[in-house]
């Protein structure tokens, strides 16, 4: 009979085999092909093809926000309170046309750093196959984000010099666990912000049904990424598992700033250093991205990510209380 090493498995040895049990503090790891398969049964009966399943050619509905009120940066301010409800809704538009922009920016590095995961390993595996289902959806969404901001008539909004750099560097150095760190960090907030969005009568058709097909696509991705996950850090080497709680700490941090493109606030017609400041004086603002984030966060503390210098950037990103 298999036995279950008794010793901490994100403390102990650099390696465990895939022949023993695998444990963690959450409990007994799933057979990594067994949860592929259930995703690769799961996309075939709920995958979307958004140019078909939308009415992208409908007008947009007067007085209706693109995305929820509470949700945008400035609510609750004292310059919200100063705004018309048109300009309040305008900032809805730019900010939903930004965030869509920062997840084909995201949605490109994922995509990338799915490759390099499966890059040398067996392409007839159920977990090789579901990567690269993954990576046909991220595709479709990445195509619906660029149509949904054409749609719109707003700007594109790339992130900042830097943090496209920043990517760049990421992308080719992080490990495998930081990869999936990465991709729930990605994806876990905007979950949160899109499962209140796509039941919000008050926000635009349109809307609500790009952020319906992004929700019931990406629970997949968020399942897969978490299993990974929570196997890289039993048996990644001990630096991995080291470096990993660094550099996730660092995209943390870099995901948080980027969040919000400041050039909304300007292309609405407000001050952008006034915009700027209040945001981050903005305690239901801090709320809002701590609440989004408390799952993942919680996840990512379950497994041992949150730990040492990483759990201090996590900290000093805003994402973690």
């Amino acid at each position: 009979m298999t036995t279950v090493p008794s010793v901490n498995p994100v403390t102990s040895s650099d390696s465990v085999s895939e022949a023993e049990v695998l444990r963690d503090a959450l409990g007994l790891l799933k057979d990594r092909e067994q949860v592929a398969e259930r995703l690769l049964v799961s996309s075939a009966k709920h995958s979307f093809d958004p140019d078909k399943e939308l009415d992208w050619d409908a007008p947009f509905e007067e007085g209706k926000w693109f995305w929820p009120p509470e949700l945008v940066s400035l609510y609750g301010t004292p310059l919200w309170r100063r705004m018309s409800e048109e300009q309040r809704i305008a900032l809805s538009q730019h900010e939903a046309a930004a965030l869509a922009s920062l997840g084909i920016w995201f949605e490109i590095i994922l995509m990338q750093l799915l490759v390099r995961h499966i890059y040398d390993k067996a392409a007839t595996s159920a977990h090789v196959r579901y990567a690269l289902t993954e990576i046909e959806d991220e595709c479709r969404h990445s195509k619906m984000f660029a149509r949904l901001i054409s749609k719109g008539g707003t700007p594109y909004y790339p992130v900042s010099r830097l943090h496209q750099n920043l990517g760049r560097v990421f992308k080719t150095i992080s490990t495998t666990p930081g990869s999936f760190t990465a991709t729930l960090l990605g994806e876990e907030i905007l979950d949160w912000m899109q499962r209140l969005t796509f039941p919000d009568e008050r926000v635009q058709p349109l809307l609500r049904g790009v952020t319906r097909i992004h929700v019931v696509e990406e629970a997949r991705h968020v399942r897969y990424a978490r299993e990974e996950l929570r196997r890289q850090m039993v048996t990644a080497p001990r630096w991995s598992r080291s470096f990993t709680r660094v550099t996730s700490g660092e995209f943390a941090r870099v995901f948080a700033v980027a969040f919000i493109n400041p050039d909304v606030y300007s292309n609405v017609g407000l001050d952008q250093r006034e915009a700027v400041a209040q945001v981050r004086a903005s305690a239901h603002r801090r709320d809002i991205m701590r609440t989004g984030a408390k799952r993942l966060t919680d996840f990512l503390d379950d497994i041992g990510v949150l730990q040492g210098v990483g759990r201090r950037m996590w900290r000093s990103s805003g994402l973690l209380a």
